[in-house]
């Protein structure tokens, strides 16, 4: 995994992670954040690619950086993550990034294109992660997570009304997973790399259960979280969490 330095820009200070073992140009740069879910899915789909050849510039979310100037520059509403090739080639939104590089890149996370109906049940569970699982996700995380930190109560009421379509959502996944392997079929794909910071998200907010207290989903989430990719991205963040509390 690349290593943490510091570098200076427009915005201030900024952290980046650049792999040491790299004498060149890295392929890319990763514009994200620390704690960003929306980042987080790029890192784990690059490490289950087994993909090293980029930086990773983590912009200060609490400072304002990715409303900066040269920021807006890169990605139009300010947000991460954005990828930046050397040549100008930006693009930004997680799920578009991802897709974009296991192509680019052939990560084997997507269906082969000769196969027309494993590419659409990919793009359908696809579609049901965004639209039936990440908005109400998202609510939990920032009410119960992200509002921690910025010193606000929680809305306890936009929480029990996202945990019941969390809850609905999963009872739902709970039956399809007990003829499937991943959310897409037989096959680990980018649909199930999309739940995961998500998920985790959940878990820091003590709702594991609702993964956990199902057996299929509960399965299913145990061969995502133990795959090797996947383990060395939650190892160099408990990495990363130790030493900022030294």
């Amino acid at each position: 995994m690349p290593r943490l330095v510091n570098i200076a820009n427009n915005a201030g200070l900024v952290s980046k992670l650049v792999n040491p073992r790299l004498s060149k140009m890295p392929a890319f740069t990763l514009f994200g954040a620390r704690g960003s879910t929306n980042t987080d899915r790029v890192r784990l789909t690059l490490a289950e690619g087994s993909f090293t050849d980029y930086e990773i510039v983590l912009l200060d979310l609490q400072k304002g950086e990715q409303k900066s100037d040269q920021h807006m520059k890169r990605h139009p509403w300010g947000k991460v993550p954005v990828i930046v090739f050397p040549e100008g080639f930006t693009l930004y939104e997680s799920r578009a990034i991802c897709k974009y590089l296991a192509r680019k890149y052939s990560f084997p996370l997507l269906p082969p294109d000769s196969d027309v109906e494993a590419v659409a049940l990919f793009d359908q569970a696809q579609s049901a992660e965004i639209l039936y699982f990440a908005d109400s996700a998202g609510k939990i995380a920032f009410e119960k997570f992200a509002k921690r930190f910025m010193g606000l109560p929680p809305n306890e009421a936009v929480v029990a009304d996202a945990l019941r379509s969390i809850n609905a959502f999963f009872d739902v996944a709970e039956g399809l997973l007990q003829h499937n392997d991943y959310m897409a079929g037989k096959d680990f794909t980018l649909a199930d790399i999309y739940y995961i910071p998500l998920i985790q998200r959940l878990f820091a907010c003590g709702y594991g259960d609702v993964i956990l207290g199902r057996k299929a989903v509960g399965a299913w989430w145990d061969r995502c979280i133990n795959r090797p990719g996947i383990q060395i991205v939650l190892a160099a963040d408990r990495e990363a969490l130790a030493a900022a509390r030294r």
